[in-house]
């Protein structure tokens, strides 16, 4: 079966406004960018079909496991490797624990493209709601911090609608406007969230997150949420989290802050994520510059073994000869591999954002009307640069 009801119908809606090639119900026929794609009638009568029947509104769209390996799906783009990745993630700490100085520092490297402790930075356009301040103590808590350079890629706002009453509209202006936004903080939840009562139902908890969330998804950034704990002790360091699990419940991750004393100039910091390895990470306070520096870190020990495979698909390309492109079955004469050739086109569907993260290489897998073809390219990797304003 090709690639077309794999990738294009699921994900399709049915209608004369989708933008769906035409097909007539009575005998077939389908429009000339189906024959394209080199499908013998009886592939397209199934394609008709399966359109016909997701016009219903109650059919279910479902993947079989075929399809899926037979789909490259890449990984969530870094903001801060190993830390921070597109989607939502909430920073939850006592009050005056030091909150808001770590979310500046982050907002500050991002912004700058400048290393946060060991960690790489993606540079992009920040936004920071720091929706509890001033301007003036903003001023004063950046200059302290990081002294008078500045930067055009930070921006700062103190006030702000609610999720589903105007910030989402706000969002979206300043995304359209800054198509380099790489991460947005809100400080605090609390300050975008209708307050309808003292507590908060699991449902209101997960619907908030589930609308950033939402918005998050669309434009591939990441939203940092600063938000308090409990007031009295738990066990763990996630139920110290103020509100029902279903914050946590729709978050990518978390970072839960915690110092042993409210004076104490130490503190950690536990990064859990969906798609990544969980961290515990021991900072330190300058008290001069209010500045959190990394102590050290904790963290899996587990690493994933290398992959002979990748390690041969990354020498095909090279900063000399950057691109190669040919059929799933060229490829595995290149290899020089015994791997069957549909289980080596699914091993690297399933692996192209290790591919890229680790060697450089793209990997992409499409139905032309010539048939399936694979292309590979050598991504450049330049050192980010960043702009400061004095």
């Amino acid at each position: 079966m090709g690639t077309y009801e794999k990738t294009t119908a699921p994900n399709a809606s049915v209608g004369a406004d989708a933008g769906q090639p035409s097909f007539k119900n009575n005998n077939g026929i389908v429009s000339d960018s189906y024959r394209e794609c080199n499908l013998s009638d009886e592939e397209m009568e199934a394609i008709c079909r399966k359109m016909q029947r997701m016009a219903d509104p109650r059919y279910l769209n479902t993947m079989s496991l075929d399809e899926i390996l037979n789909t490259v799906y890449m990984s969530k783009s870094a903001v801060v490797d190993g830390l921070l990745s597109s989607g939502v993630y909430i920073l939850a700490g006592a009050p005056k624990i030091g909150k808001s100085f770590l979310v500046a520092q982050i907002a500050f490297h991002v912004s700058t493209g400048q290393k946060l402790w060991d960690y790489e930075v993606h540079q992009g356009t920040v936004l920071y709601l720091a929706l509890e301040d001033d301007q003036r103590r903003l001023q004063q808590r950046m200059s302290r911090m990081f002294g008078v350079d500045g930067t055009q890629n930070l921006h700062f706002a103190t006030s702000a609608g609610q999720v589903g009453k105007g910030l989402g509209e706000q969002l979206e202006n300043f995304v359209r406007e800054h198509e380099d936004t790489k991460l947005i903080i809100v400080d605090t939840l609390q300050k975008v969230r209708e307050t309808v009562s003292d507590t908060y139902s699991y449902a209101s908890d997960y619907d908030v997150i589930g609308k950033l969330k939402e918005f998050a998804d669309k434009h591939d950034i990441c939203i940092l949420i600063v938000h308090h704990t409990r007031k009295q002790p738990a066990g763990d360091s996630f139920e110290m989290i103020s509100g029902t699990t279903g914050l946590l419940g729709c978050a990518d991750g978390a970072l839960p802050m915690k110092k042993e004393k409210r004076t104490d100039g130490r503190a950690t910091l536990d990064v859990v994520g969906r798609d990544q390895p969980d961290e515990r990470l021991y900072l330190v306070k300058d008290q001069e510059h209010l500045i959190w520096n990394l102590d050290h870190a904790e963290s899996e020990l587990w690493k994933q073994p290398p992959d002979p495979v990748l390690e041969s698909v990354s020498k095909i390309v090279s900063s000399e000869n950057p691109e190669w492109e040919g059929s799933p079955t060229e490829l595995a004469a290149a290899l020089k591999t015994d791997m069957a050739v549909n289980r080596l086109t699914k091993h690297l569907n399933v692996n192209a954002s290790r591919l890229l993260e680790e060697y450089q290489v793209q990997y992409e897998n499409k139905t032309r009307h010539t048939g399936r073809r694979i292309r590979l390219t050598y991504m450049v990797v330049e050192t980010a640069e960043y702009e400061v304003i004095e």
